[in-house]
């Protein structure tokens, strides 16, 4: 059985009748999912926690469980596969809390341990309804949904340049331009690709038109989740330090590496501000033009299919 399949298998009915859409930011890193999550998230319903990425691990997990396995043996291995993740303090959450949760959820299966997740959080918020912005699952659309199938994707696309340039800027950003150019092509095409088999539960939304004037595109990403637009939205930087600081920690990358609370800090230093519309094309005047033939020689083709303009600046 493919491992989609599996997943399939262990969605069951949901604990409710209807589960409200949830939003899940996703794009190539750098492309603005954080600056589009702080403005989901100023929403006074709606909650996006910092990210995840431990859904694909943990339905994984539990899809190798024996067929036997009881659902204590699932609750426990649920339990150790969030709380035991690297992201697991940027939550502020109560270990101890989420496996009571866990023990009021039946049936219990993959699905509804990631809904009493996402609920505990929402609820430290004061919130009714949760998303999420994890920029990694660009890759991993297909096996998010079939686990969650509530789960809308807001594909977040930024021209690749800019994204590059800002990737170089980082600790964790690709050391070439030729490199960024491929990871941008790889995300995007495969988003695109399997985002065209989950109808309205997938779209786009372009970085520039965000930046530009933020009102008309979350408008439009509102009326695709069933929620109401917020003006509060569009004041998201006036809570943004403070909802940014869940994440200022140091916090391991593996293999002995560490990103430190300052280098994260620093990362989304500009999302505590208004909408920079000078970050928009900024590989006009940023990128040299040895860099910028790089690029294209990789990605040219994807930047013209998406209508940036392509060539000499």
């Amino acid at each position: 059985m493919a491992f989609t399949d599996r997943l399939r298998s262990l969605v069951r009915p949901p604990a409710e009748p209807d589960q409200p859409p949830a939003p899940f930011v996703i794009g190539v890193a750098r492309s603005g999912t954080t600056l589009l999550r702080l403005m989901l998230d100023a929403h006074p319903e709606m909650a996006i926690p910092p990210e995840t990425h431990f859904i694909p691990k943990l339905a994984k997990a539990m899809g190798e469980l024996p067929k036997s396995a009881g659902e204590d043996e699932m609750r426990r291995r649920a339990h150790a596969e969030i709380t035991g993740h690297r992201r697991w303090p940027d939550f502020g959450l109560d270990a101890a809390e989420l496996d009571r949760r866990f023990d009021h959820t039946e049936p219990f299966n993959a699905t509804n341990a990631l809904r009493a997740f996402y609920a505990l959080y929402a609820e430290q918020q004061g919130k009714p309804r949760w998303g999420d912005k994890s920029p990694s699952y660009v890759r991993r659309i297909r096996r998010v949904h079939a686990v969650l199938p509530e789960s809308h994707f807001i594909h977040l696309i930024r021209d690749g340049r800019d994204v590059a340039l800002s990737q170089l800027e980082v600790h964790h950003g690709n050391d070439e331009v030729a490199d960024a150019a491929t990871e941008w092509v790889q995300g995007i095409e495969k988003a695109r690709k399997v985002g065209g088999g989950i109808g309205d539960a997938y779209m786009e939304v372009r970085y520039e038109d965000l930046v530009d004037d933020p009102k008309p595109v979350l408008e439009r990403i509102c009326a695709r989740i069933d929620l109401g637009f917020d003006p509060a939205m569009l004041d998201y930087h006036r809570g943004a330090e403070d909802r940014l600081a869940e994440t200022v920690r140091d916090m391991s990358r593996g293999e002995g590496e560490a990103i430190t609370a300052e280098q994260r800090a620093e990362q989304h230093k500009n999302v505590s501000k208004p909408p920079q519309r000078d970050r928009a094309g900024r590989w006009r005047r940023d990128m040299s033009a040895d860099q910028r033939r790089a690029f294209e020689a990789v990605a040219g083709a994807l930047l013209s299919d998406l209508g940036y303009e392509v060539g000499e600046p």
